[in-house]
Formats: structure tokens, sequence, C-alpha cells
């Protein structure tokens, strides 16, 4: 099968025409119109065989994942979606491998209103996914990493550990009733928006809590002070024993929730304006001065070794 057929036959449903997109699939190059007042945001995300996800992972799930890890870094700047650039390396045209991770790529595309406008297939001897995701953000709205202020709250959106948890069923053999936060996760899109104008900071947790909140704290030159009671987990992460327990969440990642600081006056007014997204908002501790990651259960210090995923 041509590229080009290729790209026809199984990637047609994620190319629909985008009000944004002024030339897509199709030319050397596509060509985007900006709304009036918009920034444009942009990140990628590469996904080798056998190193982000395990051999076994259906392609349906591998589709999916490929868009969601980015669509989870444009909410993280409080970015609205809009179209993906898609870089494949295949070690074999197989049509019904094909037609799942399309599928996928398909699924996610659409339920975030995300075009497909370009990209590149080629043969190689390991599956790879490269994937760029383009967004826009109202000019000089973007939530940064560097903005976090002592006093600040710290929150994440959603359970975390269950990603880190699933995969090492997956490793041990074992079944996981956790399968999904690892395979299908789904980017906080709508609470990334939202947060504009109230979140002082924010980025995802895709390499663990730990280190990501620490690339907030470096970049914004404060501490934190995290009570590792108050980290939301999943039932079946509550009875591990603590120090495993808390080696998923601090260590772990993969689990595509944001983690944001805000002023506390600040999460109280973003409560009651946005009463239907406060649900996913997990409060578990606050900046501080100074540049130290502390670790509290309750009252009591905790010290633990935290490194999250590290790429080399």
């Amino acid at each position: 099968m041509s590229e080009f057929c290729l790209i026809a036959q199984h990637f047609a449903a994620a190319t629909a025409a985008h009000c944004d997109t002024v030339v897509g699939i199709g030319d050397d190059a596509a060509i985007s119109q900006p709304p009036v007042g918009c920034q444009l945001v942009s990140c990628l995300d590469t996904l080798v065989a056998g190193r982000h996800f395990p051999l076994s992972t259906s392609a349906f799930a591998i589709g999916w994942k490929s868009v969601a890890v980015n669509l989870s870094d444009l909410a993280a700047m409080g970015a609205t979606p809009y179209a993906i650039l898609l870089g494949i390396s295949l070690p074999s045209a197989d049509e019904v491998w094909l037609g799942e991770f399309s599928r996928g790529l398909g699924a996610v595309c659409q339920r975030f209103g995300v075009q497909l406008i370009g990209g590149d297939t080629t043969k190689s001897d390991t599956l790879t996914i490269s994937v760029t995701a383009l967004g826009w953000v109202p000019n000089g709205q973007a939530i940064c990493r560097r903005g976090a202020q002592v006093g600040d709250v710290v929150c994440v959106s959603g359970n975390i550990g269950s990603a880190s948890f699933a995969l090492q069923q997956v490793l041990r053999n074992a079944s996981s009733d956790l399968q999904e936060a690892l395979d299908l996760p789904v980017p906080h899109v709508a609470l990334g928006q939202a947060l504009r104008g109230f979140a002082s900071s924010m980025i995802d947790v895709s390499d663990g809590l730990a280190q990501d909140l620490g690339h907030i704290l470096a970049a914004s030159a404060v501490g934190a002070r995290l009570n590792l009671a108050a980290i939301p987990s999943h039932l079946r992460l509550q009875h591990l024993p603590n120090a495993e327990k808390w080696q998923h969440q601090l260590n772990g990642g993969d689990d595509y929730q944001l983690c944001f600081t805000i002023a506390r006056d600040k999460l109280a007014e973003f409560e009651q304006m946005h009463s239907e997204l406060s649900q996913h908002i997990y409060p578990i501790g606050e900046i501080i001065a100074g540049s130290a990651m502390q670790l509290f259960d309750g009252q009591t210090r905790v010290h633990l070794t935290t490194q999250g995923y590290q790429h080399f």
C-alpha cells in the first residue's frame, strides 16, 4: 500500500474540515488561520514501542494515547486544541492494525474537535509514533510553570498513581482493573481552559507527580509542602502499603492529570463559578518559601527518594 493510499484509507475520518484550516492534507504543507486575538500553542510527543507502551498494547489504545498525551500538554497551558500532525514509522502496513490504530486516533480527535492536517509515514523496524499538537490560547492568557507564589494551594485534577500500578501489573502478566487509566488517558481540556485567569502555574503529570511538580517549583523559585494523605487515588491503591502507594503516586507517571497552583481566594472563586469542574480539583499541599519539596503524612514528616520517569 502506498503512503497516500494508507492515509486516504485509514485516516480520512480524522481529516474533517476545521474552520481554522485553510489548506489541510493534500499539499506540501498545511495552512492555518489563527483566530483573532489568539496565540499558537504547540507541542510534540514521540512514543516508541517497548519504551513508552508495552508491546501488548492494543492498536486502538496506541492511537488514542498518542494524541491524548499531546492534548494534555495543551490543557496544561490552558489552550483549546485545534489540530495534529502525525509522523508514524511502521514495521509493516498491517491493514488490521492500522484500522484499529486510526480508529483510536480518530475517536480522541472527534471527542476534542481536533483535525489531522498533515504528517508523514515511513517504514522502520520499530513502531514509532510522533504527534505534534496545535492549539489556541487568548493573547497573554497561557498558564506557564513559572507563576507559583508562596501561599498558593497545590492541586491535582484526579487520581494519581493508577497508570503506574496498571503498568506494574502488565509487566507481571497480571490483569488490572486500572488498565484503562494506562491505555486511554483523558486529557482535562475543559478544566485547563477554565483555569485561565485563576491558576498561577500548571503542568500535566506525565513523568511522576514529584518530578513534574518539581518543574513548577524550579521555574517559580519556590518550594512546596505536600500532604501525601491528601493525594487522591483509586480504591485499588488505597489498599496498598503507604510506601508502595506513594511510589506509584510520586514517581510512577503516565497519569496525565493536571497539577496546578492557585491562590486560596481564587480557588474559592473558581469553585463558585465552575461547580461542575470543581469536583476535579483536589488540594494536596501549598507553596512555601525556599526550594525544597517537603512531604508529610498528616503532621508526620516523610523522607522518600523521588525520581520520576527517566528518558535516558
